[in-house]
């Protein structure tokens, strides 16, 4: 499969096991609440979804969000590997999830008004959205890799 097909699906893998990670943790308390359930949060405040579609029709729209945000970030990994090729998959992950972390759930999520920011999160809700974000790129890096070896095409 070409590099970045195989990106994009490990993309789509990951969200689908991050989210299910995010609601197993919540479930069984081993997390708090997570990204997901600010940005369902977040899209209610800005749109007033919940009374037009309700609790699960703006979870769905979230997943969706997340799914789509899941692969176009998964289409910069070949670029990420090209430029890093003695690294392991695995090593990409990590150094591309915490990038991702720190940009966006550090940096633009507040802006925006989707999280409080980190310091107001406090260290547990903090190191738990580091480490969602960091198992998304590695779990993206890791299929992706397996879904293109052997294939030379980008």
């Amino acid at each position: 499969m070409q590099r970045y097909k195989a990106a994009i699906a490990g993309g789509l893998v990951a969200g689908l096991v991050t989210t299910a990670v995010m609601v197993a943790g919540r479930k069984t308390g081993v997390l708090t609440k997570t990204l997901d359930r600010d940005a369902v949060d977040w899209i209610d405040d800005v749109t007033g979804s919940r009374a037009v579609i309700g609790d699960a029709g703006t979870s769905a729209v979230e997943f969706a969000n997340h799914l789509g945000a899941s692969a176009a970030f998964a289409a910069a990994l070949p670029a990420i590997q090209r430029a890093a090729p003695s690294l392991s998959p695995a090593a990409i992950g990590v150094l591309y999830g915490t990038a991702l972390y720190v940009v966006n759930i550090a940096g633009i999520a507040p802006v925006l008004g989707i999280t409080d920011g980190e310091i107001n999160a406090g260290p547990r809700k903090a190191a738990e959205r580091w480490a969602i974000h960091v198992l998304q790129a590695v779990v993206t890096a890791l299929v992706a890799e397996r879904l293109a070896a052997g294939s030379d095409a980008d």
